[in-house]
């Protein structure tokens, strides 16, 4: 298995639900235009019913002849039991039927999808019973970097039930934390509050106290992680405007951009960067130039100014962004960092160019 294939074939799927989510209206749409098409990426023979067992039997308890949708057998194992939903349908309230469907099998591995979002059990609680909470949740149409790897796993070509068993602890924790920080950020608890007060105050914890420094909790922490953010662009900055970049013509339909008096700012920049990290796993990153001029700073695809992604305008006590969308589509922001709560609508102009 080709990595760069295997990724872009995964983006290629992602592009495709976005294509068709709409016009889905069934179960079995579902599994035949995106979930089967995403078990074939992962390199299972999905026309093989001794691979690929659709409606596969798992006997549930007294009652006999369940169905679970899928079965992918190996060495004439059921190791991956797949309960597929309508795209229309959240994942939450299922999440009991493949439970129960687990503990049936010989099956190590239990994977719920409405062919966007893909959650993956196992059963590290407990032995030969499924986990109550998912150890990796992929969404297909904005897929980490970071998950590729864990997903490349379950690759026919890898398959290793102790491999993917070791890393599970990890991944499922790690995305436990991560979802308790994030809650937190959003609305620190009175727990939480309180056990940073013990670190950073002396005083009596009364729940008026606690209700005092609940949102100088949230701005803190949400502080922190921007500057932190902001320090890694600025990092990222300094490396990233080549020589070749710096002297590239500017546009304004070649007007303005003749002006030796424009100066690039470091806002500007910036920008720049912010878009490089939003379009990372998009385009190649050497497809994407910028042309500062006196009215604008656009940005652009393969320095054609026919391709350009969005401008950037700044004055003294403002800035804004205009997309290249069918609309043109303005937004007020209040820094750059601001431009990657726009990340879908800017993959999106790009797209349109692809």
């Amino acid at each position: 298995m080709e990595s760069e294939k295997f990724q872009d074939t995964l983006k290629q799927l992602g592009k495709r639900v976005i294509e068709l989510k709409d016009d889905i209206g069934t179960e079995e749409a579902t599994k035949t235009s995106l979930i089967m098409p995403f078990f074939s990426a992962l390199g299972y023979d999905i026309f093989n019913p001794t691979e690929f067992v659709p409606e596969f039997t798992a006997d549930v308890g007294i009652k006999k002849g369940e169905k679970v949708d899928y079965a992918i057998v190996l060495d004439g194992i059921p190791t991956i039991l797949i309960e597929a939903k309508s795209i229309n349908e959240p994942l939450t309230k299922h999440d009991s039927q493949l439970f129960r469907y687990f503990g049936t099998t010989m099956s190590k591995f239990g994977i719920l999808t409405n062919g966007e979002e893909y959650k993956f059990f196992t059963d590290l609680d407990e032995p030969n019973k499924m986990d109550l909470s998912p150890f990796l949740t992929i969404d297909i149409t904005n897929i980490k970097d970071n998950q590729i790897p864990e997903l490349a796993k379950f690759h026919k070509d890898n398959f290793d039930v102790d491999k993917i068993t070791s890393s599970a602890a990890e991944l499922k924790y790690l995305s436990s934390l991560k979802n308790y920080l994030t809650s937190e950020l959003n609305d620190p608890t009175e727990d939480f509050v309180k056990y940073l007060l013990g670190e950073i105050y002396d005083g009596m914890k009364t729940k008026q106290t606690i209700e005092k420094f609940k949102p100088i909790i949230k701005k803190g922490l949400n502080q922190l992680i921007s500057e932190r953010v902001n320090d890694k662009l600025s990092a990222a900055l300094k490396t990233s405007v080549s020589v070749e970049e710096r002297d590239n013509p500017s546009d304004s339909d070649t007007t303005d951009s003749s002006d030796n008096d424009i100066i690039t700012t470091p806002e500007e920049l910036e920008s720049y960067t912010i878009c490089k990290v939003v379009l990372k796993d998009t385009i190649p990153l050497d497809r994407l130039f910028y042309r500062d001029n006196r009215s604008y700073f656009n940005i652009l695809l393969d320095n054609n100014i026919r391709k350009w992604i969005l401008r950037v305008y700044f004055n003294t006590n403002s800035m804004k962004i205009e997309l290249n969308d069918e609309n043109h589509t303005v937004y007020e922001l209040k820094e750059p960092i601001d431009i990657y709560n726009h990340s879908k609508e800017i993959i999106g102009v790009v797209t349109n160019f692809l």
